[in-house]
């Protein structure tokens, strides 16, 4: 069996390698530092704005409530259809992205709220939104839960 006679060196890092990166990414951000500092330094003043926000705000939209009885209000005035479609065009001329929010009775004819849609179409809104209001299932009737299941 042979025997050792001579010592194994002891191993070391070797952090040449680490140092050089270092050095490196030192150089690099005193470089993008130093460009930061000229770019400030430019001889020339930019303008200065107050920020007003949008020259006009967009409008709320226009709220149309069709009642039991037919009766149509917009904005809280009774109008007629001629007169919804030709107030919802005027309204759409001075903003083309109007919207339109109808409110319809629930224990009043359909037919009603789609004269109000079919009104909204003529005038030319494409931002039309209908409310609902939302019910728990204990609330809701038998005949509708049927339909639904």
């Amino acid at each position: 069996m042979p025997l050792k006679t001579h010592l194994d060196e002891e191993p070391t890092l070797n952090l040449t390698a680490m140092l050089d990166v270092m050095f490196l990414l030192i150089i690099f951000f005193m470089l993008g530092t130093r460009f930061i500092d000229e770019e400030r330094k430019i001889g020339l003043r930019v303008p200065e704005v107050v920020d007003r926000g949008a020259l006009t705000a967009a409008p709320a939209r226009k709220e149309v409530n069709v009642y039991r009885d037919g009766a149509i209000t917009l904005d809280k005035a009774t109008v007629t259809v001629d007169q919804l479609t030709t107030r919802l065009a005027a309204a759409r001329r001075q903003y083309s992205d109007l919207g339109v929010l109808v409110r319809g009775d629930a224990r009043g004819p359909f037919q009603n709220v789609a004269t109000v849609l079919t009104a909204c179409k003529q005038a030319g809104i494409r931002d039309l939104g209908i409310t609902v209001r939302t019910m728990s299932g204990k609330e809701v009737p038998a005949a509708v839960r049927g339909a639904t299941r």
